[in-house]
């Protein structure tokens, strides 16, 4: 089916009040942004939509383009026929046989140009009753049909709509603030990142690594983590902070069942500070509930106590098969179980406390000259600006 139009419909941005322009403004960037590849296209900005005119381009190729942009709710791949009865017949016929395996389908009109003589329920009747005729073995659905073709009655023209395309729902990046995420190599921080996404942040990766004892595939690993997240949300700053010496004080000075506990409590230090230099208003990980000993409510209770920053958890009650479900969708399974340690994961205690105390904590923390060792990593934070590319998602396909 040669489609001509493609219409993008608003998802939940549609719900603001007197600021939603922002909202709208911000996708219809994003979405040209996203098409860049495409120079045919041109692009119109409704009130209620986008309409992308394809000339020629193929519209399964621009709606997988778009297929991560958040803020879409809805693709709709149509044609632009004249006003007039037999002109939508026509369309709506090229609709249905252009589309295979359809036994169902149902009409809905809608006259956007109150002038045009025939009412929505006629123009239904009509419509269906053509396809009917010309078309053997199909069937009216209205609660359930295979294909839905809408009908716009427009003051200079016609657009049918046929294939519908679901899309990515939530807020445009971009709109909700910037959040620092503490991106380790593992599968449950990407995650965490793309959901911060969903919802209109604009994130940028925090990743703490230890050499001589974490590798320069492990640091790749999340280079190429990073790179999956800027692929779905546009530009990404990752942050390198150099965490040996901290580890290395921590293993000599602090009793081992509290060292996990301690690390976290360094890294939330050093992620608030940073986040304060970049001008984000939260932290953010990819913990769940439960999940590991520094994962427990407990665990979360103590290590909090260091920040009066917000941290965000956006997998906090996810299962951990879900979490891997999203990380495979988004592409970043396969990166994150390359079998590289971070430094989450080297003098690893055998015993970590899961239910730390936070007196004693303390405790054992004064035993670190933290100041100095938090001065230093923050010293040595190497910043790689990562930019979009003009092929978005060609590789998430």
């Amino acid at each position: 089916m040669n489609y001509e139009v493609l219409s993008i419909r608003y998802g939940e941005i549609s719900l603001k009040g007197n600021n939603k322009r922002k909202f709208y403004d911000q996708l219809f960037r994003t979405v040209k942004s996203r098409l860049r590849a495409y120079p045919d296209l041109n692009f119109e900005k409704h009130f209620d939509h986008i309409t992308i005119r394809l000339n020629g381009t193929p519209y399964e190729e621009v709606a997988d383009a778009l297929r991560f942009v958040f803020g879409i709710q809805m693709l709709r791949a149509g044609v632009e026929v004249e006003k007039s009865l037999e002109a939508m017949k026509a369309g709506a016929l090229e609709i249905v046989k252009g589309e295979k395996e359809i036994q169902t389908f149902k009409i809905s009109s809608r006259r956007k140009d109150k002038s045009f003589p025939h009412p929505s329920f006629e123009i239904n009747d009509e419509l269906g009753g053509y396809i009917l005729s010309e078309c053997e073995g199909i069937k009216v659905d209205v609660h359930h049909p295979d294909l839905e073709i809408k009908v716009e009655v427009k003051h200079h023209h016609v657009n049918l709509f046929g294939k519908a395309i679901k899309g990515a729902g939530g807020m445009p990046v971009g709109t909700s603030g910037k959040v620092m995420l503490m991106l380790s190599g593992g599968i449950d921080s990407p995650v965490a990142g793309f959901q911060l996404l969903k919802r209109g942040a604009k994130i940028e990766g925090l990743h703490f690594h230890s050499p001589p004892y974490t590798s320069d595939r492990a640091k790749q690993k999340v280079i190429d983590l990073a790179r999956r997240l800027k692929d779905i949300g546009g530009d990404f700053k990752l942050h390198l902070v150099p965490f040996t010496n901290v580890q290395l004080a921590i293993r000599d000075k602090v009793h081992e069942n509290y060292s996990m506990t301690v690390m976290r409590r360094v890294m939330l230090r050093i992620a608030e500070k940073w986040a304060i230099e970049r001008y984000a208003l939260a932290i953010a990980t990819g913990e769940s509930l439960g999940q590991v000993a520094s994962q427990t409510l407990d665990s979360m209770h103590t290590i909090n106590e260091v920040t009066n920053f917000p941290v965000l958890r956006p997998l906090i009650s996810e299962d951990k098969v879900d979490i891997m479900a999203i990380a495979e969708k988004i592409g970043t399974y396969d990166i994150s179980i390359r079998p590289y340690e971070d430094c989450c994961t080297i003098f690893l205690p055998k015993a970590p406390k899961t239910k730390p105390n936070r007196e004693k904590t303390n405790y054992y923390e004064q035993a670190l000259d933290l100041d100095a060792l938090i001065e230093e990593a923050i010293a040595g934070i190497e910043t790689l600006d990562l930019k979009e590319k003009e092929s978005i998602v060609d590789d998430l396909l």
